[in-house]
């Protein structure tokens, strides 16, 4: 049985450095959350401002980070506890985003939907990295919304 907890970012960040596939910790958040086995932390959650200029409204937060040592549910679990966070602090829509190649069904499971494919393969411009910091894929976006659960 899963349950909730408190952590810390850096105490998230240093689960992404261990856990994660693809990505790097992140510098802020608006909060994080975990999921623990009764044991041991199995997964985070880190949710701040959207990354998006154009979605950041102030009534918007980003699943920046969602990571998971595997156990099983704790994906789709965390993706609910985040919502319910966001929205019992007075926002209106959590959004997150997946790589093309990833099914989603985690948060399917959690009720989110599919708005569709967005963003680059790459980043471009001045501020670009030289080497790639995730995968060189599309995106889906998902959403939830109030009123829209």
């Amino acid at each position: 049985m899963l349950e909730l907890v408190p952590i810390t970012l850096k105490e998230a960040n240093a689960f992404v450095e261990r856990y994660h596939r693809h990505h790097k910790p992140v510098v802020g958040h608006k909060f994080s959350i975990a999921a623990s086995d009764g044991e041991k932390i199995v997964g985070v959650a880190i949710v701040g401002r959207p990354v998006s200029r154009y979605l950041d409204n102030g009534l918007t937060l980003e699943v920046n980070r969602l990571c998971t040592d595997g156990t099983r549910n704790a994906c789709s679990f965390l993706y609910s506890a985040a919502w319910r966070a966001a929205r019992n602090l007075g926002y209106k829509k959590l959004i997150t985003y997946i790589l093309v190649s990833e099914t989603g069904s985690s948060l399917k499971a959690a009720g989110w939907k599919c708005v569709g494919e967005c963003g680059g393969k790459r980043w471009n411009g001045r501020s670009a990295p030289k080497v790639d910091l995730y995968p060189a894929q599309m995106k889906l976006r998902f959403e939830v919304e109030k009123g829209g659960e």
